[in-house]
């Protein structure tokens, strides 16, 4: 966490130089957010998932990317399995799990004014093209300054893609109060074995962060081995 985002931290004043801005709106909330994420006993998962399918653009239709076949398979996984679909929080005084039937993905996004999250609501009823035109309308929105609360609020899950900044893996702190957030790194080239033989395939590794007091490895494993095989369909 940087000092500009810790009130126990004060730069010195006067300093030439020096620029000071103070933190307001969505970029006060995702900071506070991501203290709070501190306090959850996370653990990690990783696999690494062959990109062969995704990557085929014929397979897509026109204007879809990667991208959207990525959120698409977390659509499709995340209804598979409802208790990643989640949020841990206090309800009439206990902790409590609270999963959604709908599917509101976040995908981070990096502005010139620093991480959004926003959401593309209701992707369990989007087709590719439809998933496609969510993603386009919310970062276009979040590049343009123009998000509201209503953009990044009422998120259940959170994908966070490092892998066109070259990244090979990391691992990605909680969209409290979600219990699960996906770490997507680059797709590269490397060799593996297949029924003795060697083969270059394109691989990428996902990373998911699990809160322990709402997921089990158990769980958390029977989505990732499903995330990866439906990305390894092209999406399906």
């Amino acid at each position: 966490m940087s000092a500009a985002t810790s009130e126990a931290t004060e730069a010195p004043a006067g300093q030439p130089g020096q620029q000071t801005t103070k933190l307001k709106g969505i970029r006060r909330t995702a900071a506070k957010r991501m203290v709070a994420a501190w306090e959850a006993p996370v653990f990690h998962l990783g696999v690494s998932a062959d990109m062969t399918a995704a990557l085929d653009g014929s397979r897509r239709p026109k204007g879809t990317t990667v991208t959207d076949v990525l959120l698409a398979a977390c659509a499709g996984a995340l209804v598979a399995h409802p208790d990643m679909n989640a949020h841990f929080g206090v309800v009439d005084g206990a902790e409590s799990v609270t999963t959604f039937d709908a599917v509101n993905l976040g995908l981070a996004v990096a502005t010139d004014a620093g991480l959004v999250v926003p959401v593309i609501h209701g992707a369990q009823d989007l087709d590719l093209e439809g998933v496609a035109a969510g993603r386009k309308a919310v970062v276009g929105k979040a590049r343009e300054g123009k998000l509201g609360m209503a953009d990044v609020t009422g998120g259940t899950f959170t994908v966070s893609n490092l892998g066109m900044l070259g990244i090979d893996r990391f691992d990605a702190i909680l969209n409290v109060p979600q219990v699960a957030i996906l770490a997507v790194g680059t797709t590269s080239h490397r060799q593996v074995w297949n029924d003795g033989d060697p083969q270059w395939r394109p691989l990428a590794d996902l990373t998911l962060t699990c809160d322990h007091r709402a997921i089990d490895g158990a769980t958390g494993a029977q989505f990732l081995s499903d995330l990866k095989r439906r990305l390894e369909a092209g999406g399906a």
